[in-house]
């Protein structure tokens, strides 16, 4: 009797490194890194020569705290479009920091709460705040703790962290704070001092969503591919069918069938809800 599936591949799926292959009946099941996040994977089928790529969420930005995305060749790809808009064009995450740097050495009296999620934008956004040389201790919402523990028993250095809890409020003038993009409005947010707020993520790139959010600093940061990653990596694939899904599939269709690509969109049950980042 054949498995039905997910019968015993669990704890398989769980321990499969990128690169090795797990057979399951028929079918080849193998991992590459997506980029997106710490252990954040594209999966590759394989069945009667012929080869699926689902990539999951990903982007090709390089990330010092995420596997490289790797590019793979295949006859079909199920490819994300959360950004997949010709507006979408991502700048530079480091010349994203320097606007925070600048404003942290002009608002000496200040803190900046930045709201990032807890997993992988925070520990994104504190890296690239080190690698632009800033030593000073960065102060965390408890709900953004453990995971930055985690990223450093995997050897990704965050630097010095504490804890908003542990000091008192004239400690953090001046500081960065890093808290969950719900804490921004929250009362959490009184115990800065005068915070200038700042928000990381792709989205930050819609003014309209910045003054919704009360932003002062949007930081455009994002951990998904923009528009010209997106068209460079599909015909890259030379993949014969194009399917798309979670986000702007229409206009990376229209875009896919303009390329002569035979491109359709994908609707996944209970992925109807618009894309967060």
């Amino acid at each position: 009797m054949k498995r039905r599936y997910g019968e015993n591949c669990a704890g398989s799926f769980q321990n499969l490194e990128y690169g090795k292959t797990l057979h399951i009946d028929d079918v080849a099941v193998t991992l590459y890194p997506a980029g997106h996040i710490l252990g954040s994977a594209q999966v590759l089928l394989e069945y009667l020569g012929q080869r699926v790529v689902a990539t999951g969420d990903y982007k090709v930005t390089p990330d010092s705290t995420a596997q490289a995305f790797d590019l793979v060749k295949c006859d079909i790809f199920i490819t994300e479009a959360t950004f997949g808009l010709p507006v979408f064009q991502h700048p530079k995450p480091e010349d994203e920091i320097a606007k925070l740097m600048q404003s942290v050495q002009q608002k000496p009296e200040r803190s900046h709460l930045i709201g990032a999620y807890a997993l992988g934008k925070t520990q994104r956004v504190i890296k690239l705040i080190r690698e632009a040389g800033y030593d000073d201790p960065i102060f965390l919402h408890g709900a953004n703790e453990k995971l930055c523990d985690y990223y450093q028993q995997q050897n990704i250095s965050l630097g010095r962290l504490e804890k908003v809890s542990s000091v008192n409020k004239d400690t953090m003038r001046g500081a960065i704070v890093i808290a969950p993009p719900g804490a921004l409005k929250d009362r959490w947010s009184r115990r800065m001092p005068d915070p200038v707020m700042c928000y990381a993520s792709g989205w930050m790139g819609v003014k309209q969503r910045a003054k919704q959010s009360l932003v002062e600093l949007p930081l455009v940061i994002s951990d998904h591919a923009d528009w010209n990653e997106l068209t460079q990596i599909i015909p890259a694939t030379e993949a014969e069918q194009i399917w798309i899904t979670h986000g702007r599939e229409q206009a990376l269709v229209h875009w896919c069938q303009g390329q002569g690509l035979h491109a359709e969109p994908l609707s996944i049950q209970g992925r109807e809800e618009a894309p967060v980042e």
